[in-house]
């Protein structure tokens, strides 16, 4: 996925609100950037840290800008806009980079399903059952090489995994898609000491045949394409 205008780098002064940040530019210009996360962001919104936000010329946004990456002391990239993941791994799908999801003829986006809910990533193809794909967007790094998701409680997340097992109980496919919109990561995990019961979800619906994959992406100030598959460990997961 190419980041359709350059982005810009910049300076994060705060986030606060939950979806506002104050980013400084290279000019010393300061301006209020939309922050597209409901998460925590616990370790990714420290004041100093270098980021890069994109522009949009629309006129109905009160914003300009959006926070996009977070560059880390080490030089790793995290993605924070939450906006972007669903596109990311459905590009990364169209072009055979994900060995799980491939043979199918059709994909959709943002497709009705379950009680009053919409399906990131629909796959269909003739003579295979449906395949409905839910992506979370994973940045939050503790152990070196870790990523763990979520960062904060997601009782939202929670119902998607019910979700995902009703449809698998209906004779579909489900599949739990982890991007790790990080650099610098090796592996994936639950973060069950955040929020134990979507940890115990997640083993609940990989019980109920859900199936799960962690992808890792490769990021730049220019585009973000998936890169290959992560081992999982955590409930419901080998070691």
């Amino acid at each position: 996925m190419k980041f359709p205008s350059p982005l810009i780098p910049a300076t994060l002064r705060r986030r606060y609100k939950r979806f506002l940040s104050d980013v400084t530019f290279e000019d010393g210009t300061t301006v209020t950037a939309h922050c597209p996360n409901s998460g925590s962001m616990l370790g990714l919104s420290d004041p100093g840290l270098k980021v890069w936000v994109s522009h949009s010329d629309s006129k109905t946004r009160k914003h300009a800008h959006t926070l996009e990456l977070i560059e880390l002391p080490d030089g790793n990239l995290a993605g924070v806009n939450t906006g972007r993941p669903n596109a990311i791994v459905a590009e990364g799908i169209e072009a055979r980079r994900i060995a799980p999801l491939s043979g199918y003829s059709a994909l959709r986006r943002e497709v009705r399903y379950g009680k009053n809910s919409r399906i990131d990533i629909l796959l269909q193809a003739d003579g295979r059952p449906d395949c409905y794909v839910e992506v979370k967007n994973v940045h939050l790094v503790r152990e070196a090489g870790l990523a763990e998701f979520p960062d904060s409680v997601t009782s939202r997340g929670a119902k998607h995994l019910v979700e995902l097992g009703d449809m698998v109980d209906e004779g579909h496919r489900a599949v739990m898609v982890f991007l790790v919109h990080r650099t610098g990561t090796n592996r994936f995990g639950l973060a069950a000491d955040i929020d134990p019961a979507y940890a115990a979800a997640f083993k609940t619906a990989r019980g109920r045949g859900v199936e799960a994959v962690a992808l890792s992406a490769d990021i730049t100030p220019e585009e973000v394409i998936i890169g290959g598959e992560l081992p999982i460990t955590g409930p419901g997961e080998a070691p």
